[in-house]
């Protein structure tokens, strides 16, 4: 199995913080403890060129949040302080999703331990995205020539408004969106399409929205490619979720997307999304459940 890791956890972070940063070091340490993953199976990335995200990102924004010059009110609507190490970060997980995309292009599955960032848009980050690393691996596809068409299935509990607005003008990608209906964005941006689920929606509900707005989503979009955002924060511990999906409900949910995929004959990276549950091995665990699924089905 191809994963690739952004190495870059070291952003400091204000006293009281509660971006749980250290889950994406502990979920690289956890893979491997649990069996699923060897060392060598995990590619560390670093920062790549900034040309793929200029695809999608503006020049002036990218610039901005690059030096440091980026106005204090834009920072706080990301939700991270800056500082190099965020943004040697940011850039790195864009990369690692790249990576992803190419690895998947030949093997069938690839994730991304990190990424999923979707709700940052052309000129603006927020909700602790910077750079949209699925729109920039949708538009690396695109321009050269690996796919005709992407969709980008989207089953984190917030809606990837950021990922609707940046291809709203892009008809070779379809951007569908599982999510909680009273969640951040509160001020959501409309894909192609959009399921908001309400506030304690369950596993039958759940499972049952996901597999039908699959469905729709590749009769419609007829994809050559599958970018996944296989956020777990619809997690029921879930300290942001709203939702009260079990760990065997999110499990369940990503062996059907990755079993209904692969039988489809198409590639498909997962990117990790969100999850933040207290304490923070609940949401280890829901990670591990996606890659358990990934072995079942993609061995």
């Amino acid at each position: 199995m191809r994963v690739f890791a952004c190495d870059h956890h070291d952003v400091p972070l204000p006293p009281g913080h509660r971006f749980p940063m250290e889950k994406y070091r502990r979920l690289r340490h956890a893979l491997v403890d649990a069996g699923l993953l060897r060392p060598d199976e995990i590619t560390p990335v670093d920062p790549g060129p900034l040309e793929p995200l200029l695809a999608v990102h503006d020049p002036a924004y990218v610039a901005a949040l690059v030096e440091g010059t980026l106005p204090e009110a834009a920072l706080r609507r990301i939700g991270l302080p800056w500082s190099k190490a965020f943004v040697a970060r940011a850039r790195a997980s864009a990369s690692a999703t790249l990576a992803a995309t190419a690895a998947a292009l030949t093997h069938g599955f690839a994730g991304n331990l990190s990424g999923g960032t979707h709700h940052a848009h052309r000129d603006f980050g927020s909700g602790y995205c910077a750079f949209n690393d699925l729109a920039v691996a949708a538009r690396w596809l695109l321009d050269h020539g690996h796919a005709g068409r992407v969709l980008i299935f989207d089953v984190d509990v917030h809606q990837g408004d950021g990922t609707a607005a940046l291809m709203a003008g892009e008809p070779r990608v379809f951007t569908a969106s599982v999510h909680g209906a009273r969640n951040f964005p509160f001020r959501k941006v409309e894909g192609d399409l959009d399921v908001d689920l309400p506030d304690g929606t369950e596993d039958v509900a759940y499972l049952a929205a996901v597999r039908d707005a699959l469905a729709r989503s590749l009769a419609t979009a007829r994809p050559d490619f599958v970018l996944v955002q296989g956020g777990v924060d619809p997690l029921d511990a879930d300290r942001l979720g709203r939702l009260s999906v079990s760990a065997a409900g999110l499990h369940a949910r990503d062996l059907h997307i990755l079993s209904t995929l692969r039988a489809a004959g198409l590639p498909v990276v997962y990117t990790l999304g969100g999850g933040y549950a207290e304490p923070i091995s609940a949401t280890l665990e829901a990670h591990l459940g996606t890659y358990r699924a990934a072995l079942q089905v993609f061995g």
